[in-house]
């Protein structure tokens, strides 16, 4: 990392130094899909080097780093292993709350955490039973009135296993929700590794359950009712979901392209000598790069365009219109990004053949994970929200999925 040019910004060192660690993770990627082996010391690294505490803001010793900048660090880890990108993701939205619902002395409590290298994961979504969006995991009055204690299970709680903190979504006793901030080594939290997705395999996307667990009063960010408040949060997260989803399309874009030059048999059919004189390996991979390309460009306009209303959401005086115009942007980014991983993926193989399908190539991690990743949120309410937009001049809902 020394190596370095000493005059580059933070941000384009930052950078940099993620290119470099990105190859790097990129070499094993396979192997640790194929072995299910967590990438513990690949995220250690993002956090010595500062990835982890790359939105925190300057007046707390931060970068700041910007939407675009951010983008990109995103689709380069996504590119090289979208099971770190993911793992991490839900650690950069802790972040947005803590900018915006924390109090001055929380903001300085875990923002100088950060900078140390703490990972601050999501522990915020439950199954089973309920209404969707219900919230089960209760955070009640202890009897003495001096503290809090939670109670329940979350599941999904991506990268648990290399988290130091989490931060949970839960419904306190007086009916409001907050979201509750403590470390992963306070008696009463356990990890369950139960993750058995078929792609995503080594996100560490397991199950994390408080039993009696202590949170203090400074613990815990008192939210607003669901549905009230109109912020960034939504387009912040969906645009790094955008962004995985645009590093897994361009890593199967490269990967067909490779395995077309060096090893891919042409069909007799083709009367030519390469399969890379076919002239339908070559249109696929044609509308491969253009499908991967797209969603790389519309994520570069949807970052713009929430870079553009982003000061002014974080002080709370962006407009409804202003932030619905920037959810609407990254929609469209995040439609093209589902598009381009899942089709990609799924292409490689009218450029490789049978011969690609062979495990120890183990190719087809781009599709599971495409097709894992893109469950996330339902696309199809992307689109609905777009045309809306464009139709009838609808603001979209106010919630995380879009």
């Amino acid at each position: 990392m020394s190596a370095l040019d000493s005059t580059l910004t933070g941000a384009q060192t930052l950078l940099a130094t993620t290119l470099q660690l990105a190859h790097e993770f990129a070499q094993g990627a396979a192997h640790r899909d194929v072995a299910r082996e967590l990438p513990h010391a690949q995220i250690r690294a993002l956090a010595k080097n500062g990835v982890l505490a790359a939105r925190v803001p300057r007046e707390f010793g931060g970068m700041d780093l910007n939407i675009v900048d951010l983008v990109a660090i995103y689709v380069a880890l996504a590119k090289a292993d979208p099971n770190i990108a993911q793992a991490i993701q839900p650690h950069a939205c802790g972040v947005e709350k803590i900018r915006l619902y924390g109090t001055p002395a929380q903001q300085r409590r875990y923002f100088a955490l950060l900078r140390e290298g703490a990972m601050i994961t999501n522990a915020s979504a439950e199954k089973g039973g309920g209404t969707v969006g219900e919230i089960r995991v209760t955070l009640s009055r202890t009897a003495d009135g001096k503290g809090w204690q939670l109670n329940g299970d979350k599941h999904y709680c991506t990268g648990s296993l290399f988290a130091s903190h989490f931060y949970a979504l839960v419904l306190r006793d007086d009916g409001g929700r907050s979201i509750a901030l403590l470390p992963r080594e306070r008696v009463g939290v356990a990890i369950i590794d139960d993750w058995d997705g078929m792609g995503q395999r080594t996100t560490a996307s397991g199950t994390v359950r408080f039993t009696q667990a202590d949170v203090a009063d400074d613990e815990h960010l008192p939210l607003p009712p669901a549905g009230t408040l109109r912020t960034h949060e939504g387009a912040f997260a969906q645009i790094l979901h955008a962004a995985i989803d645009t590093g897994i399309a361009l890593a199967a874009l490269e990967d067909a392209a490779r395995y077309g030059r060096e090893r891919a048999r042409p069909v007799p059919e083709a009367k030519v000598a390469r399969a890379g004189d076919d002239p339908y390996v070559l249109h696929a991979v044609g509308e491969m790069a253009m499908l991967a390309h797209g969603a790389e460009a519309l994520l570069d306009r949807a970052a713009r365009a929430l870079d553009k209303v982003l000061p002014r959401a974080l002080d709370g005086q962006a407009s409804d219109a202003e932030l619905g115009h920037a959810s609407i942007a990254v929609a469209e980014a995040k439609m093209a990004a589902n598009e381009a991983a899942l089709r990609v993926s799924e292409m490689l193989y009218r450029v490789g053949g049978a011969g690609a399908t062979v495990r120890g190539w183990n190719l087809d991690r781009h599709w599971r994970n495409a097709r894992t990743h893109t469950t996330h949120d339902p696309v199809a309410y992307k689109a609905k929200a777009v045309g809306d937009y464009y139709l009838n001049g609808a603001l979209p809902p106010i919630t995380t999925k879009i």
